[in-house]
C-alpha cells in the first residue's frame, strides 16, 4: 500500500482528494493545523469499507523550520512516501495596494516556501526509493489573472514554474512532477463569491457549469496511478471550460 501526503487535507480540494485515495487503496497522511469534523467522518467512512487508510497528522506548515523532523517523523512512521500532494495554500484576496507587507509575506511563505520546502526533504525519500509522484497544485489564475489576486495569482504561477523545473532534476530518478490548475471549484473558497458572480463564472465556461473537488481528486488519482507513468512536468487543467 503506498503512502501519499497530501497537505490542506482537512477540507476542500484537500479532503476530496485524500477521501478519493483512501477509497483507491493508498495510505493517505491528510496534513493541517486542525482535523476537521468532515474529516474525521472520512477516516471512519475509510476504515468501514476497509480499502486503503487515511490518517490525520497536524501540522503548521508555516513552521518552514520544523518541516525537516516532521518529514523524518513521518518517515519513520510509515515507511517510504510515494506520493507528494502540495495542495495547502491561502487564497486571501486584496487589492496590492492595500494589502499589509505582512499579509503578503503570509501569502507568499505558505504558498510557495512551505511546499518547496517540503517536497525538498520528501524528495531526497523518493530519490533515494527510485520512485515517486508530486502534485502541486496551482490555479487558472496563474495564467488569466483576477482582479484582487495579484498576490494569490504570483504564488501559483511560482508553483508551475517550480513543477517544470522539478520535473527535469528528478526524472532520471523515477519521480513524477505534476501541477494542476483548477477554475473556480465548487468549495469553500468560492463560498465568498455571489451567486450572481458565480453565475457569471458557469456562464463564461464552455460547460456552463464550476467544476467540483472530485474532479481535481480524479486527476490527482489517475496522475499516482499507472495512466500517469509517462506524464511530467505538465500542467492540467481543469476548469470546466473556462479558459477554453
Amino acid at each position: 500500500m503506498h503512502n501519499v501526503l497530501v497537505t490542506g487535507g482537512s477540507r476542500g480540494i484537500g479532503l476530496a482528494i485524500s477521501r478519493r485515495l483512501a477509497k483507491a487503496g493508498y495510505k493517505v497522511i491528510a496534513v493541517a493545523r486542525r482535523e476537521s469534523d468532515a474529516l474525521k467522518d472520512a477516516i471512519s467512512e475509510v476504515e468501514e469499507e476497509g480499502t486503503g487508510g487515511l490518517h490525520f497528522r497536524a501540522f503548521d506548515l508555516s513552521e518552514i523550520g520544523a518541516i525537516p523532523a516532521f518529514v523524518k517523523g513521518l518517515r519513520d512512521e510509515f515507511g517510504p512516501l510515494y506520493g507528494l500532494v502540495n495542495n495547502a495554500g491561502i487564497g486571501n484576496e486584496g487589492l496590492l495596494a492595500n494589502m499589509h507587507n505582512t499579509e503578503i509575506e503570509a501569502l507568499v511563505r505558505l504558498n510557495i516556501t512551505s511546499p518547496i520546502v517540503l517536497t525538498k526533504y520528501v524528495a531526497r525519500h523518493m530519490m533515494a526509493d527510485g520512485a515517486g509522484r508530486i502534485v502541486n497544485m496551482s490555479s487558472i489564475i496563474a495564467t488569466t489573472g483576477y482582479n484582487g489576486l495579484s498576490v494569490y495569482g504570483a504564488t501559483k504561477a511560482a508553483a508551475t514554474g517550480f513543477t517544470r523545473s522539478l520535473a527535469r532534476e528528478v526524472g532520471r530518478t523515477g519521480i513524477t512532477v505534476n501541477a494542476i490548475a483548477p477554475g473556480f471549484v465548487d468549495t469553500e473558497l468560492t463560498k465568498t463569491l455571489s451567486e450572481d458572480q458565480r453565475q457569471r463564472i458557469a456562464g463564461r465556461s464552455a460547460l456552463r457549469r464550476l467544476p467540483e473537488a472530485d474532479d481535481v481528486a480524479r486527476m490527482v488519482e489517475y496522475l499516482l496511478g499507472d495512466g500517469g507513468r509517462n506524464v511530467t512536468g505538465a500542467v492540467l487543467t481543469i476548469d470546466a471550460g473556462n479558459t477554453a
